[in-house]
């Protein structure tokens, strides 16, 4: 539902976002050893806003507005519909923008319009304070969009950062497998933390239960054994979808890749021990994926880089990540555009 004026355009979802950007733009001289790095990381990227469907957007938008004001807004009284400018301010310096059309979709659905400084995936810095974006629209439905378009903006940007720096982390290092996330996400919320995943680099693994099979052990230990877990799973998944196992020793990783597993997930392996064990498993089954979990931190990531490890995949992408401080000022009367 639109509760803005009816002069007010429904912004299109087709919004074409601004081609400023540090990647754009090119080096300056304030431009830190870290920026220039990410901005040369990749070529062109593909429009990862384009693999969420439109009425995906609006049903998130609308419930989020909901959750934030299911019943009476008194303080749009104070304010009323007066057509207003807010600036987007980023407050965090190198930030990896992320999110841009949950924000965009959250005002789209007050009746207000966003135009884009950034783009989605840019470098935002490496001032202390960076304007990176415009919202117009009535001053009750800019108010009511607010908090709800920050949210979304400030954890995807967060999670999206971080994973540019992983990213970096295994580029420089040489390392040519993924870094990936995991299901540790917020209720409610994995939609935007997986495609924030996607934007800051890395892979965002299975996006839920049905995307592949991971059998763990207490799936394992409810079926009696590896071998009867793979044998059950592959009975209902068949050949369209792969399955994982979380093993404990190289033991469990042969019984799992000898039952027809296509992943192995050796789970909380030290460095060293993983890199044995992958080694072994691989030459014992060529075609076999070995995943590195558990207890892995930016901290120590580089020390689980291995030619025989194809993933590598870290709870803390979303689990603890700080977030990018973004806030919307509403610019007073004869304040300088």
């Amino acid at each position: 539902m639109n509760t803005g004026s009816n002069s007010t355009p429904h912004l299109a979802w087709g919004h074409v976002f601004s081609h400023l950007s540090l990647c754009s733009l090119g080096s300056t001289d304030t431009e830190s050893h870290w920026d220039k790095k990410v901005c040369s990381m990749s070529g062109p990227k593909p429009q990862l806003l384009h693999s969420i469907p439109n009425y995906t957007l609006t049903r998130l938008a609308q419930e989020w507005l909901a959750e934030d004001t299911p019943n009476f807004d008194p303080a749009g009284v104070c304010v009323g519909s007066k057509e207003v400018e807010a600036k987007l301010l980023c407050k965090t310096p190198h930030t990896v923008l992320a999110g841009s059309p949950f924000f965009t979709a959250v005002f789209t659905e007050v009746g207000c319009t966003v135009d884009w400084i950034y783009q989605e995936g840019a470098v935002i810095g490496p001032d202390a304070v960076t304007v990176t974006a415009v919202v117009r629209g009535p001053a009750r439905c800019l108010l009511l969009g607010e908090r709800p378009a920050l949210n979304c903006l400030s954890r995807a940007s967060g999670i999206a950062t971080r994973c540019s720096h992983l990213k970096l982390m295994a580029k420089s290092a040489g390392w040519l497998g993924e870094v990936a996330g995991t299901r540790k996400t917020t209720p409610g919320f994995r939609l935007v933390e997986k495609y924030a995943m996607l934007v800051g680099g890395t892979s965002m693994h299975r996006q839920d239960l049905s995307g592949m099979v991971m059998l763990k052990d207490n799936h394992v230990w409810a079926s009696g054994s590896i071998t009867e877990a793979v044998k059950v799973a592959r009975s209902v998944c068949g050949f369209s979808s792969k399955i994982e196992v979380e093993c404990c020793s190289t033991a469990e990783g042969r019984e799992a890749a000898a039952a027809g597993a296509d992943i192995i997930m050796l789970d909380n392996f030290q460095p060293q021990e993983l890199h044995v064990a992958a080694r072994d498993l691989k030459n014992e089954f060529p075609s076999l994926q070995i995943e590195a979990s558990g207890g892995v931190t930016p901290e120590n990531l580089a020390s689980y880089f291995s030619s025989h490890v194809d993933v590598i995949s870290l709870g803390c992408i979303t689990q603890g990540c700080p977030v990018s401080d973004f806030s919307l000022k509403v610019q007073k009367p004869g304040t300088k555009k």
